[in-house]
């Protein structure tokens, strides 16, 4: 398990952001935690996919995809502050994701 600290927390919500910015070519000031990654951004599981990647080899996770759609399936993330926590909790647990319990 890896510790996450709050300048991590904002390295990871500041990076997702920008991601999406790049991705759907708009500022980065028009996404913000509520901003739904379908309905606004015209987000797809293309995007999600490599947002992972990105961030397996950038936090070195060993985590599957496969082990992260588990936990998707669990607790779906459809806004900007549902991916941040996700990719907060892949990053701090890995291929333990899916066990995590989060109220």
């Amino acid at each position: 398990m890896t510790e996450i600290t709050d300048d991590i927390k904002r390295e990871i919500s500041f990076f997702v952001k920008e991601y999406f910015a790049d991705e759907c070519e708009i500022d980065i000031e028009n996404i913000n935690d509520e901003t739904k990654i379908i309905e606004d951004l015209d987000g797809d599981s293309l995007m999600f996919l490599s947002l992972l990647e990105i961030i397996r080899k950038k936090y070195d996770v060993n985590v599957e995809i496969k082990t992260i759609g588990k936990r998707l399936m669990q607790r779906p993330a459809n806004t900007i502050s549902e991916l941040i926590e996700m990719v907060i909790l892949v990053v701090k647990y890995g291929e333990n994701i899916p066990d995590v319990v989060v109220a």
